[in-house]
């Protein structure tokens, strides 16, 4: 949800140049298939690879901005690539389309 409103707010700013544009756009689509969890991977590829972007200065940044902290960015990063590595939900889109996938832990011998 915090992807959708940075995107919100970065397209809410006058002057837009096409780089921010098209930044804005691509973080509330990445937003929105994480938030009803369709393709998780790579949505949360694309989210996490954008917060580590605007933090090391990367791309353009908006200057109302919810990841100005570095600590922040790191959090979010981090989260973003436990659900890249995890998957979607259960009761997520991809669940649904792509059947549920299980983790099956051998037991230790």
């Amino acid at each position: 949800m915090a992807i959708i409103v940075q995107g919100a707010f970065c397209l809410a700013e006058p002057n837009l140049g096409p780089g921010r544009w098209l930044g804005s756009l691509t973080a509330m689509g990445a937003g929105a298939l994480l938030l009803v969890g369709f393709l998780t991977p790579i949505a949360g590829s694309v989210a996490a690879l954008g917060a580590i972007g605007a933090g090391l200065s990367v791309f353009p940044a908006c200057t109302t901005t919810l990841f100005d902290a570095r600590l922040t960015i790191v959090f979010s990063a981090t989260i973003l690539i436990a659900i890249v590595l995890m998957g979607a939900g259960a009761f997520s889109v991809d669940a649904r389309v792509f059947g549920r996938r299980e983790i099956i832990i051998p037991p230790s011998s």
